[in-house]
């Protein structure tokens, strides 16, 4: 009942509206109060083969308001009356959410009748909590992926981009991620995803049990750019809504690029010149925008952010990659000669890093990281002349211990979809491997021989 008078007590007294005067491409140009309208504000064209069309303004250019559809422009004819919706546009989510499939308007698409409002309404666009009155990152959360408990420790709060080049195992990570991880809700933006994709991510991927305490947003490859950088905000206001309940909320999105693919089509078509690689200035804006809602609340909740990085030809030093690592807690990286081999997930642990690993982690746990890591350094630095042949057993000590440690390491970095493995679990598992009795006695008879 609250939500309904809130929508009534929204209803204008007047009707505001202008003529479509030109439509270029995906650009319509609207005539009449300007005014009244601002960068942001939404306009619904009644005329079309396809109903009513919603618009957002992107810009003004010579008296006249310059919109950007959030669907298809056919049927739309010269003079057709664009009406002015004079609230912003909000959501009312509720707990009743938990469980459901939404577009980027908000609307249901799963089947299951209509999403219940709740009474407060949350903008579509916030800005971040203020800086001075956040809290602290938590402690650890458990992923539920070895190679990220043990090397790569994520506290609670912390915003985390997984980079990787298509076809390497993203989708099939954050599945792992959204059944495995110690969260109370999980609010997933899947981001111009290929349609076909999404019932197989849902059904197969995060099953029954990771859809019962997720929220799901989807805009497919083939939805209209608005639609698509719309549906990036909203998943941050979900999580915005459930971080205000004082609730874990794990949020993830698949793909950032695409968000910036998306603004970046909003900026050419608003006349916005090109910079690096054809993405516009205010690609690089609103990335900060996006990505600063999520950790830490001014209360007791908090937004754990996990952002996967699409790199354009493997480049990991493109430029939406190089402005996302500049702003997140650290980084995963994933990649392709690892998953040619046959290592899933294909994490390079030597590569990725958590900010805030050394302050999550406990003091009895550091040694074993470290040993750990200086076994896997000394054999990627060696790798190639082992693997050709070129290296000759007992050349070196140090390189003899990292070729026996090997297979057992790479052995604990691989896991199967269906496999959950704890952060306790992991480590004791790494203190076993590197513990082992019988490497030790080999590398002892080595150095004796």
């Amino acid at each position: 009942m609250q939500a309904l008078l809130c929508e009534i007590a929204a209803v204008p007294g007047a009707e505001i509206f202008g003529r479509v005067r030109s439509v270029q491409g995906l650009l319509v140009e609207i005539a009449g109060p300007v005014s009244a309208m601002s960068v942001g504000s939404r306009v619904r064209i009644v005329e079309g083969l396809r109903g009513a069309i919603t618009c957002e303004v992107v810009g003004f250019r010579n008296g006249r308001a310059l919109a950007l559809p959030f669907g298809p422009l056919e049927g739309v004819r010269m003079g057709a009356k664009a009406i002015l919706e004079p609230a912003a546009p909000v959501v009312r989510p509720s707990n009743a959410w938990l469980g459901r499939i939404i577009n980027a308007l908000g609307e249901p698409i799963d089947g299951k009748g209509p999403l219940i409002s709740g009474p407060d309404s949350y903008p579509l666009k916030a800005c971040p909590p203020p800086a001075h009155r956040r809290s602290r990152v938590g402690g650890a959360i458990d992923l539920g992926v070895r190679a990220l408990n043990s090397f790569i420790t994520c506290c609670k709060g912390q915003r985390m981009g997984i980079f990787a080049g298509s076809g390497v195992g993203k989708s099939v990570l954050l599945s792992m991620l959204a059944r495995y991880t110690a969260c109370d809700v999980s609010v997933i933006g899947l981001i111009g995803e290929r349609g076909r994709e999404v019932q197989e991510f849902i059904e197969d991927n995060l099953g029954e049990e990771g859809l019962a305490k997720s929220v799901l947003v989807v805009a497919t490859s083939d939805e209209a750019a608005l639609m698509r950088r719309q549906a990036a905000h909203l998943t941050m206001t979900l999580s915005e809504y459930f971080r205000d309940q004082g609730k874990e909320v794990l949020c993830m999105i698949d793909s950032i690029t695409r968000f910036a693919m998306a603004q970046r089509e909003i900026g050419l078509a608003g006349g916005e010149p090109p910079t690096t690689k054809g993405y516009t200035p205010t690609v690089f804006s609103e990335l900060p925008r996006l990505l600063e809602r999520a950790g830490p609340g001014t209360g007791e909740g908090a937004i754990t952010g996990l952002f996967t990085v699409l790199v354009e030809g493997d480049d990991h030093n493109e430029p939406i990659a190089d402005a996302v690592r500049a702003i997140l807690d650290g980084h995963i990286v994933m990649e392709r000669s690892i998953a040619e081999r046959g290592r899933y997930p294909a994490i390079n642990v030597l590569k990725s890093v958590s900010r805030t690993m050394p302050d999550c982690i406990d003091e009895e746990h550091r040694p074993l990281v470290t040993r750990a890591r200086q076994l896997m350094s000394t054999f990627s630095d060696m790798e190639e002349l082992i693997r050709l042949g070129a290296y000759r057993k007992g050349s070196s000590p140090e390189v003899d211990e990292a070729i026996a440690y090997q297979p057992m390491l790479e052995a604990f970095l691989s896991q199967t979809k269906n496999e959950h493995a704890s952060i306790e679990a992991g480590y004791d598992e790494l203190a076993r491997i590197l513990n082992s009795s019988e490497l030790q006695s080999e590398q002892s008879e080595g150095v004796e021989s």
